[in-house]
This record gives C-alpha cells, sequence and structure tokens, in this order.
C-alpha cells in the first residue's frame, strides 16, 4: 500500500469549499477523489490540509491518500491534468511514509488575501482580488495586526459556535505588502478557525479606514464576540499560498 502526497492548485470560484458534501458535486475533494476512484479502480479517501470556504482559492493545498496502484507518478499526473476540470491541477505527486498525514502533521499554514486599492477595478483579476477604491491607511492596518501575532483567543475572529472546539490559536506573522496599488496581506499561523482569516482581514480593512483604531484589536480579542470584530472580507480574493510540514 502506497501513501500518496499531492499538491494541489484550484481556482475556488464555482466550488463549494475543499470538502466533500453530499448535496452537491461541486466541491475540490469530491472532483479529485472521482477521477483518482477511475483510475485506480479503487475507492479512494482524500486527507486534505483542512477545509476551505466556498470560493477561495489554494496555490499549494496538500492532500495524501492511499492505494495500491502501482502506476508510475507521471501516469498519475498525465491522468488527473486529462480528466480534471481546467481550474484543478495536481502540481505533484509523491511517495511518502506511511505516518504521513496531510492534516495531522502540519506545522503551520500561509494564507495570503489580495486587494485591489486602487480607483478602478481589473476587469481581468476581478474574480481573484477584492476591489476597494477607499484608500487605507497602511500604516495603521500594520500597527494593528502586531496585536493579533502570539498565542490568542480567537473566539471574535470565528463565525464557528463557541463551545465546538478550542479557539486558541497561534499567528506567526502578518506582513502586509503594496505594490501600485495592490494589497497582500499574508497570515501565517499554526492552524486556523472557520472564516479565521477572512474576520482578520475584514477587522484590519476596518482600521485602515480609520473605523477601529489599532489598539482596538486588543480589546475585541478580550470581548471574544464575533460581533466586536470587523466584517467577513469577501472570499474571492483569498488563496491558501503554502503548508509547512
Amino acid at each position: 500500500m502506497r501513501n500518496l502526497k499531492m499538491t494541489i492548485a484550484f481556482d475556488g470560484s464555482k466550488y463549494r469549499g475543499w470538502q466533500k458534501q453530499k448535496d452537491t458535486n461541486l466541491t475540490i475533494q469530491g472532483k479529485i477523489e472521482a477521477v483518482l476512484s477511475k483510475m485506480t479502480g479503487e475507492e479512494i479517501q482524500l486527507v486534505g490540509c483542512g477545509r476551505t470556504d466556498s470560493g477561495v482559492h489554494a496555490e499549494n493545498y496538500i492532500a495524501n491518500f492511499h492505494s495500491k496502484c502501482t502506476n508510475s507518478i507521471d501516469i498519475m499526473l498525465n491522468y488527473l491534468y486529462e480528466f480534471l476540470p481546467e481550474d484543478i491541477v495536481v502540481k505533484s505527486i509523491e511517495d511518502v511514509a506511511e505516518r504521513f498525514h496531510a492534516r495531522y502533521n502540519i506545522i503551520s499554514k500561509t494564507y495570503v488575501y489580495k486587494i485591489n486599492n486602487n480607483k478602478f477595478r481589473n476587469v481581468f483579476d476581478r474574480k481573484y482580488t477584492y476591489h476597494l477604491a477607499e484608500k487605507l491607511n497602511l500604516s495603521e492596518m500594520r500597527n494593528a495586526a502586531k496585536y493579533l501575532i502570539g498565542s490568542h483567543d480567537f473566539q471574535s475572529f470565528t463565525n464557528m459556535k463557541k463551545g465546538e472546539k478550542s479557539t486558541i490559536r497561534t499567528i506567526n506573522y502578518i506582513n502586509i505588502f503594496e505594490n501600485d496599488g495592490i494589497l497582500a496581506i499574508e497570515v501565517n499561523g499554526n492552524g486556523f478557525l472557520w472564516n479565521m482569516v477572512r474576520v482578520i482581514v475584514g477587522t484590519l480593512i476596518e482600521v485602515g479606514k480609520n473605523k477601529l483604531k489599532p489598539k482596538d484589536i486588543e480589546a475585541i480579542l478580550n470581548e471574544k464576540k464575533r460581533w466586536e470584530a470587523g466584517p467577513l472580507a469577501q472570499a474571492k480574493g483569498l488563496f491558501l499560498r503554502d503548508v509547512q510540514y
């Protein structure tokens, strides 16, 4: 039995997220499992590195699966490239140790959120970038982000119901880059709650609009109430960039 690790890129625009669901076939996991099962003649079950929201994209999503298939890596990659939809690409496959688990072995994940902060939207990347014409105060946003670094209870930054599981997470860094009015908010942490990155971005945007002050982030964390934080940023601007093991 082989344990195979996959690196996947996908445009999540039309999908209901990564995780397979009973009421729809529009999930990334469902699409890939169907092709793998046909290729191997086995009922393949993919283990993903985590859920993604509807409409969220990935540059390097990691998954693994077990199979008795003896096909070479090249044959598998070519088969997947031919039969998967054009908005899903398996970039690599490798044989890994039996103990490797795409979710449990994660050290950290990196997400990037893209904002077009120019006057006009770009018609060519409008599906992958949130357009906001109001100029944001990047200095204040960077100051606010500092309050989120470290281990905190992020109950205020998730739409998950209280008590479902621990809401303590560790943010290692948040970087905010700007180039010709295009912002990239890079967030790295040991794990993320449901909607957590999008709420962080929505809150930082409120700071950038001068509706919140950087110091307010500390109070928002302490309150542990979702409505204290900013709105949920649109899904289309969010990308899973990398997973570290």
